[in-house]
């Protein structure tokens, strides 16, 4: 599988851009807080990836982890920045100046990884052996402490008084997403055995790591942290009926 397929690629990215659009559309109609939106984007369009690793490991063994590979590689990089961007132009520029922008974006050890990892796969270059262990034995951990940090992300209040951006965020997520996905598969003529795996992206519940940019960036982090926790929670019964559709 080539790293640079453009389809693959397009297939996540476009459903990102109109989740995005019809946001911002909908912002306009019943509109919210600045702060607030940016978390709703945030909990729209970005992904848990350790669970989504997990389950591609599980499901689907060494070829859901080179096609998820492929899929962290590009859409990290895209949705930090877009996320950044979205921050910049919602929240007070006296705050969050062009300087700031750029040193969140180059800063951002998410985006560097991802970066560095397109960069060595691309040019072929070989890492040494020593260095291959270290980063597995450390990779290997990594998954499972990231998924007990999802069981310490999970806050449980304020879910009345925010319903409506909840409720938003997490119909653009696991709704809205997955069918503009599922669109866009069959557009781009995307390999039968790939499409699972991207409907599984598409569902994922948003990064626990949205927290933290909401709380660096001046967003609403109460509310990310509520989106946080309602839906991972929901995830649950929308992997079941994942499974029984595609196994």
């Amino acid at each position: 599988m080539k790293l640079l397929d453009i389809n693959l690629i397009l297939s996540l990215i476009l459903p990102i851009c109109f989740v995005s659009f019809f946001l911002i559309i909908l912002n306009r109609f019943i509109p919210t807080q600045n702060n607030s939106f940016t978390s709703i984007l945030q909990g729209a369009t970005r992904f848990n990836t350790y669970i989504f690793l997990a389950l591609c490991s599980s499901l689907y063994g060494s070829f859901g982890l080179e096609i998820a590979s492929i899929i962290l590689s590009f859409t990290i990089i895209f949705l930090n920045i877009l996320n950044i961007t979205f921050y910049l132009i919602y929240q007070d520029l006296s705050k969050i100046d062009f300087n700031y922008f750029f040193k969140s974006i180059f800063k951002n050890p998410l985006i560097i990884a991802s970066l560095l990892g397109i960069f060595i796969n691309i040019f072929e270059i070989s890492i040494p052996i020593f260095l291959n262990k270290s980063i597995q034995i450390l990779s290997n951990a990594a998954l499972p402490f990231g998924i007990l940090s999802i069981g310490f992300s999970l806050v449980l209040n304020d879910f009345k008084s925010n319903f409506k951006e909840i409720f938003n965020a997490s119909f653009s997520k696991f709704i809205i997403f997955p069918i503009l996905t599922l669109f866009f598969c069959q557009i781009l003529n995307i390999d039968e055995k790939i499409v699972p795996i991207l409907i599984l992206f598409s569902i994922m519940p948003t990064a626990t790591s949205a927290f933290i940019l909401a709380r660096q960036l001046g967003g609403d982090f109460k509310l990310m942290g509520a989106i946080i926790t309602i839906q991972t929670l929901v995830s649950m019964p929308i992997f079941i009926i994942f499974l029984q559709i595609y196994f």
